[in-house]
């Protein structure tokens, strides 16, 4: 494989999955989490735990949480002495913050009221005041601005090298 294919190969699947997950991100800041609001205790509380355990899936893992980290840092590495260097590096500094919010908030928060157990036989008002609902959505909405400004660094970075290949 060439290294101009292996930079772009490697440069649109970061881009591709960056874009899955700043869209996983921003549906659930502005469509998941408004409408389980708006909801009583049990069901925010079973909604959320489902949607929880149903996002562990490969699909979201490989290709948009892990596969954004994977590819941008493959891209970077592909990208050494290019112009579009500068903003995949940016955009993987961003997507680090991501991930650190992810695993050292939301992660604990989601993990916390799947622990508090089966809705129907649990005090759901307070499973729910401890999840702090403000908090996770606020912490999102950080992956939301974060995620999306590397997905536009990385489009921009295929701009660069397309216009460097081309």
């Amino acid at each position: 494989m060439s290294s101009t294919v292996l930079r772009s190969v490697t440069l649109l699947g970061a881009t591709m999955t960056m874009g899955l997950a700043a869209g996983v991100f921003a549906l659930y800041a502005h469509t998941i989490m408004p409408g389980l609001h708006k909801t009583d205790d049990r069901t925010f509380v079973a909604a959320f735990q489902q949607m929880d355990r149903a996002i562990i899936n490969p699909w979201f893992m490989l290709g948009g949480f892990v596969g954004a980290l994977v590819f941008t840092t493959l891209a970077a590495i592909a990208n050494r002495g290019t112009d579009a260097l500068p903003w995949i590096l940016v955009a993987l500094g961003l997507y680090v913050v991501t991930v650190v919010v992810t695993i050292a908030v939301n992660v604990p928060l989601n993990d916390a009221l799947k622990a508090a157990g089966d809705p129907s036989h649990i005090d759901v008002a307070h499973a729910r005041a401890e999840f702090h609902e403000a908090r996770w959505a606020a912490w999102n909405l950080l992956r939301v601005v974060t995620t999306t400004s590397a997905f536009g660094l990385l489009a921009w970075a295929l701009v660069l090298l397309g216009r460097a290949t081309g």
